[in-house]
């Protein structure tokens, strides 16, 4: 049991739950990027796919996990002083801080490898994925833009996808990339506006401590607009139907129902907005676009 229990301590410290809001919009990006490779002919796997889908799926996942180690670890006395995360692994003393960094320097080394392995321009670009990704951790010490650097770091995932299958880049998976961002950025602001007084006394940077809550909770709103806008235009520019069209649509929906709950004096929904309802976007439009590629 304690074997279990350990693993279960190291998926709660990286919140492998929340691979849910990435993945699946990397998914999209493979799927269109699959087809033009070659990967994917007559309705079927290509000599190379399997290989190729978990090399990416690794990279992703070592690369995910490292950035959410480091942030544990350069976070720990921050979280220590929050009453609302002083229970995290680290500052619980559930996992020790010499235990986190092997666990991410291990992680960080597979995503190199994992890297290396897929193709030259992966391998190139690993290095500034890295920064890029564990560089987020310290903005929030300098300015409330951090959210927007997280959205940044988690959005590289559609586009580190399609470099994975085509090594180049394009539009579509920019669009796609955009949309995780502002995505990404939207939730983390209503997400922090639990800790604005909290960031205020501590000296940290976030939309809520800076500008207040209302405003910030505006700074959401128009931040998925954005998303909604370049999640459309991706589906365009894909040549997506009208099933692909009704996701958006449900999206669209669940965008105004998580900020109809998430409303100044309603900050107390804010872990139904997150888990039940933000949660469940990025699948939504895998399965609309999944489902629109293999009817057309």
């Amino acid at each position: 049991m304690g074997f279990f229990r350990a693993i279960a301590d190291y998926l709660r410290m990286i919140k492998f739950s929340h691979t849910v809001f990435a993945l699946p919009l990397a998914g999209v990006a493979f799927l269109k990027a699959m087809t033009l490779s070659g990967l994917w002919r007559d309705g079927g796997p290509a000599e190379g796919f399997f290989p190729m889908l978990i090399k990416t799926l690794i990279a992703m996942a070592a690369l995910r996990s490292a950035a959410m180690g480091f942030n544990r670890i350069v976070d720990r006395d921050i979280d220590a002083a929050n009453p609302r995360t002083a229970g995290r692994e680290l500052p619980g003393g559930k996992i020790s801080v010499g235990r986190a960094w092997l666990f991410t320097g291990v992680a960080l080394a597979v995503f190199f490898l994992a890297a290396w392995s897929i193709n030259w321009v992966c391998a190139a670009l690993s290095p500034l994925a890295a920064i890029a990704v564990l560089g987020y951790s310290y903005t929030k010490r300098f300015t409330f833009l951090c959210h927007f650097f997280l959205g940044f770091a988690i959005g590289l995932a559609p586009s580190a996808a399609w470099i994975a299958l085509l090594e180049r880049i394009e539009l579509l998976p920019l669009l796609w990339s955009a949309g995780l961002m502002f995505y990404i950025a939207g939730f983390d602001i209503l997400y922090a506006c639990q800790d604005a007084e909290f960031d205020r006394s501590y000296g940290l940077h976030s939309a809520p401590a800076r500008f207040g809550i209302p405003t910030a909770l505006w700074i959401a709103r128009t931040s998925h607009v954005v998303a909604l806008a370049a999640f459309i235009a991706a589906g365009r520019v894909s040549g997506y139907g009208w099933i692909f069209g009704a996701a958006i649509l449900v999206v669209a929906l669940m965008f105004f129902l998580e900020h109809w709950l998430v409303r100044p004096g309603k900050l107390d929904r804010i872990p139904i907005a997150f888990f039940n309802i933000n949660a469940a976007i990025s699948s939504i439009l895998f399965a609309g676009a999944l489902l629109d590629w293999l009817v057309y």
